[in-house]
C-alpha cells in the first residue's frame, strides 16, 4: 500500500464501521432517542404530578392477541334471536327494493316532446354592430 491510498483506506474503514454501528443500533430499539437523552441534548422531562401517578397502573402491558377475556358485556344471541334479526333485515331490504323500483318507474318516463316554434312572419333584419375606434 502506498502513502496516497492510506487516507482513503482509513476513510473506507471508518465508513464501514459507522455503517455497521448504525445497522446494529437499529436492532436495539430507539438508539437515537436514547443517545440524545443520555447525552443531555434532549428535552428535559418534567416529573408527573401525583394524581397521574396514583391513577395509572405501574404495569401497562397489553393483552396478547388471542387471549380470551373474562365475561362479555353482552350475552351472545340465541339462534332464534339471530333468525329474528335476519328476518327483520330481509323485510327492510324488501321494502327498500320496492321503493327503488317505484322510483325507477317514475324516473323512466319519456322526455317531453319539444315545442315547435312558429316561423317568423317577416324575415329577420340584420342587426347593426357598433364599431369602436
Amino acid at each position: 500500500m502506498n502513502f496516497a491510498s492510506a487516507p482513503i483506506a482509513r476513510t473506507v474503514a471508518a465508513g464501514c464501521a459507522f455503517l455497521l454501528a448504525a445497522l446494529l443500533a437499529g436492532c436495539g430499539g430507539n438508539a437515537t432517542g436514547e443517545f440524545v437523552e443520555s447525552s443531555g441534548l434532549g428535552p428535559k422531562m418534567a416529573a408527573r404530578p401525583d394524581f397521574i401517578t396514583a391513577s395509572r397502573p405501574q404495569n401497562l402491558d397489553y393483552i396478547p392477541i388471542g387471549t380470551p377475556q373474562e365475561g362479555r358485556p353482552t350475552a351472545a344471541k340465541t339462534l332464534d334471536e339471530v333468525k329474528a334479526a335476519e328476518a327483520e333485515l330481509d323485510a327492510v331490504r324488501a321494502q327498500n327494493q320496492s321503493k327503488g323500483e317505484a322510483a325507477a318507474q317514475l324516473g323512466g318516463t319519456p322526455a317531453p316532446q319539444t315545442v315547435a316554434l312558429p316561423a317568423p312572419a317577416s324575415p329577420a333584419q340584420p342587426t347593426k354592430k357598433k364599431k369602436t375606434p
